[in-house]
Formats: structure tokens, C-alpha cells, sequence
């Protein structure tokens, strides 16, 4: 799917909806210093008989200590294989102030090809994180082409569901208003 289209807000939301979040990791990412988000990737080919490929890696999410103009704007780094994804994040920002002043930079291993189904890849996934208790290891899967939107919205969902956590604690520190 190119990136072509961001003005249209029904092909983001398609973009977005063709990627899920099958285990999800809920705790709250850290106010102050770094917050690492880790992962395994599920990439669909999308054709019949075309081996998946998995990913394990890790979204390093740092907030800045001080917060000057010089770094007001969220930075990403190795979500997306080209430029294209550039204008995907600048679609997400001008929607939202959540990410101002966040540095993201991704970090992932190298691709096991399995000759599996999605669903079967995903179950043997689970068992193994289950079976080995690891509960702050998520599992994303996507269309190939869409790697960098999946990871992109794994780090947009946490981020967002750490907000109110990340207020309180900021208020109880005497750094925002009561």
C-alpha cells in the first residue's frame, strides 16, 4: 500500500485497522527516562503458500529530561524502510500532541521466515511468552508493507494509554498544576 494518500482520513483509518495488536501489553510507559516496548512482529504476505515472516525487536521510547524547542518534536527512527512513512507520522501529529518532545527508535533482530499460517505463528507465539512469563513482550501482526505502520501504532497506543499515569505522577512531583 503506497503512503500516498494521508489527506484522506478513510485511508489512514484503513491503514491503521490493517494492523492489530493480538497480545497487547498494558502496564504504563515510564514518565521520566527511557521505556523499552518489546515485540514480535507477524508479517503477512498476503498471498497463499508465501512463507510469514516474524520479527522479534524493541521501541526505545525516551523523554527528554528538559523540554526546550529543540526538542519539541518527536523523533523516529528505523520504523519504516523509506521515506514514506514520514508523511504517516506527520498525518499522526498534526492529530495529536501526545508525542511532542518523544525520541522513538526501533531496534529489531533478524527475520525467521516460518511456512505457517498467521493464526498458528500467533498461537506458538503466544504459548511460548505465556510458558516462558512474559508479560511486557507484545505481538503485532500486519500485511508486509505495513511493518512500519504496526509498530508505529503499538508505540501510539501506549503512549496514549500511559498519558493519564504519566499526568499524575507529573502533578505529584509539583511539576504541572493541581
Amino acid at each position: 500500500m503506497p503512503f500516498s494518500n494521508f489527506d484522506d482520513e478513510n485511508y489512514m483509518e484503513q491503514l491503521w485497522e490493517a494492523v492489530s495488536i493480538v497480545r497487547p501489553v498494558h502496564n504504563s510507559l515510564f514518565t521520566f527516562g527511557d521505556s523499552e516496548l518489546q515485540y514480535y512482529l507477524v508479517l503477512d504476505p498476503g498471498e497463499a503458500g508465501k512463507p510469514i515472516k516474524v520479527r522479534r525487536g524493541e521501541i526505545r521510547i525516551t523523554k527528554p529530561m528538559i523540554i526546550t524547542p529543540h526538542n519539541a518534536r518527536p523523533e523516529f527512527q528505523d520504523f519504516f524502510e523509506d521515506d514514506q512513512g514520514e508523511r504517516l507520522v506527520d498525518f499522526l501529529l498534526a492529530r495529536s500532541a501526545a508525542f511532542s518532545n518523544l525520541k522513538l527508535s526501533n531496534h529489531s533482530g533478524p527475520e525467521k521466515i516460518v511456512s505457517d499460517q498467521v493464526d498458528e505463528v500467533v498461537d506458538r507465539l503466544n504459548k511460548q511468552l505465556d510458558q516462558e512469563e512474559q508479560e511486557q513482550v507484545a505481538i503485532l501482526v500486519a500485511p508486509e508493507e505495513l511493518a512500519g505502520v504496526a509498530l508505529l501504532k503499538y508505540a501510539t497506543e501506549r503512549v496514549l494509554s500511559s498519558a493519564p499515569d504519566n499526568l499524575t505522577e507529573l502533578r505529584e512531583r509539583g511539576f504541572l498544576p493541581e
